[in-house]
């Protein structure tokens, strides 16, 4: 069997990892790059094997850096299926819809400003017409359940704890007599967290792909988290007078954040908030998210109750005038919206006009890839440019790392230590370079398996 590394091999976005064998072909995860200035030449090269010969995909989890190109993938000759959880599978249509009309207002926008000189098309990656196209080919199958997509090869997925519907995958694949146990762990979660489980536990598998986002680092507990976004909230509302703006992914971040406000107002540490989701996106991610009770966590507050009985007013807001006409909220507003790292999306405009006043607040509650708005901003940048025009960034930063979606070092560990048996290979993937690098040492070290980091497009024989 061979694994070429065609993402998120020595960084954290573009997961995409094609599987081979005499008797099959078959890709698990299509994911787009993000952040830094190679990602759009990236996203362009990506696919470059014969996607006519695949005979099907997995996907971990409805993350764009997980999900995003499967509609070029589909584009360019894909026929199988793509298969994934049932609730991975309700999020994916809206979660491409979403991408590809992203992709061609700001391919219309570079179009009119940009490239006015050159006089030159600037195309999406895909439109919104191959993404429905794309959703077509989806098929959703519960967590445990074992299906064989082609015959020599069975796959199961197992909850990963990250966000609904992400899964863990292992897959049996079948070369004549030898049998490999293939384990991918997709991003896994962070333990006692709202919204989702804790992550499944594996007990073996002969070759093993961990992520490793957070491979270098311990989150900060989630009460200290909690309690740090209690204070910033209430100091930016009620003694400054400013409005909080959230960077939030419009899956999972959301509808976490709402459930921790939603908790902490009904203990009387918040007091008439005034929420805004400022994510269409968001919305429908959050009526999909309370389609699927039976994967969520029992503690999650939103699914108990209805909004109107909420002890906070939450707005979910989907006409673009009515995004516009937040700008004009001085004081008093929390604001999540979309995209969680700033470099796309409708958060650029709240940042436009709130990042330089300095009675106002920003939250970044999630990983930022190197090369985001979002990474400049929390590296300490003091201005950034916004829609072609520099702003001084007045206004005071806040990083809580504890509500990160991704397990951290010692969640990481925990879960290999699940083990009954070191796995054969293991390939560290899903992480900078670095952070990549030290997490293989730390499992090498830890648990003395045999580890390594692939790069970039490299083939390993398994």
């Amino acid at each position: 069997m061979k694994i070429t590394f065609h993402g998120a091999a020595s960084e954290v976005t573009g997961a995409c990892f094609l599987v081979e064998t005499p008797g099959t072909r078959f890709l698990i995860d299509c994911g787009m790059f993000q952040g830094g200035r190679e990602a759009g030449q990236k996203n362009l090269a990506a696919l470059d094997f014969d996607v006519e010969r695949l005979d099907f995909v997995l996907v971990s989890h409805a993350h764009l850096d997980h999900c995003g190109l499967l509609p070029r993938l589909c584009t360019r000759g894909l026929r199988g299926a793509i298969y994934a959880t049932e609730a991975t599978a309700d999020l994916l249509p809206v979660m491409l819809k979403d991408s590809a009309f992203i992709q061609e207002k700001e391919a219309a926008w570079q179009a009119r400003h940009e490239n006015r000189r050159l006089q030159r098309a600037i195309a999406p990656l895909y439109t919104v017409a191959q993404a429905e196209a794309c959703a077509r080919q989806v098929q959703g199958l519960p967590y445990g359940r074992e299906f064989q997509p082609h015959a020599d090869v069975r796959v199961r997925f197992l909850d990963a704890g990250h966000i609904l519907g992400a899964a863990i995958v292992e897959v049996w694949v079948r070369e004549g007599r030898r049998k490999t146990k293939l384990v991918y762990s997709g991003d896994l979660g962070q333990p006692s967290r709202p919204v989702v489980k804790d992550p499944a536990a594996v007990a073996d598998a002969d070759v093993l792909l961990v992520e490793s986002t957070y491979g270098n680092r311990m989150h900060r507990g989630i009460d200290e988290t909690i309690d740090e976004l209690v204070d910033a909230i209430n100091d930016t509302l009620q003694r400054r007078r400013g409005n909080v703006i959230v960077p939030a992914f419009a899956l999972g971040r959301t509808q976490e954040l709402l459930a921790i406000l939603v908790e902490q107002t009904a203990k009387g540490r918040l007091h008439g908030l005034n929420v805004f989701v400022d994510s269409p996106l968001a919305l429908k991610a959050t009526e999909i998210t309370l389609k699927h009770r039976e994967v969520l966590d029992e503690n999650l507050l939103l699914v108990t109750q209805d909004r109107a009985s909420l002890p906070i007013r939450i707005r979910f807001i989907e006409d673009v005038e009515e995004s516009k006409s937040l700008n004009s909220i001085r004081s008093g507003a929390v604001i999540i919206s979309a995209s969680g790292m700033c470099d796309g999306g409708r958060v650029k405009h709240h940042l436009d006009h709130n990042l330089a006043r300095p009675e106002c607040a920003i939250l970044f509650t999630g990983f930022q890839a190197a090369g985001t708005l979002g990474r400049r901003i929390v590296d300490g940048a003091r201005s950034v440019t916004l829609f072609g025009e520099s702003v001084p960034v007045r206004a005071r930063i806040h990083t809580l790392g504890g509500l990160s979606a991704h397990a951290d070092r010692g969640a990481l560990l925990a879960w290999l230590r699940g083990f009954t048996s070191a796995p054969r290979e293991t390939f560290v993937v899903h992480g900078e370079a670095e952070t990549a690098k030290g997490f293989a040492e730390l499992i090498r070290q830890d648990l003395h398996w045999k580890v390594s980091v692939p790069a970039y497009r490299e083939t390993l024989e398994c």
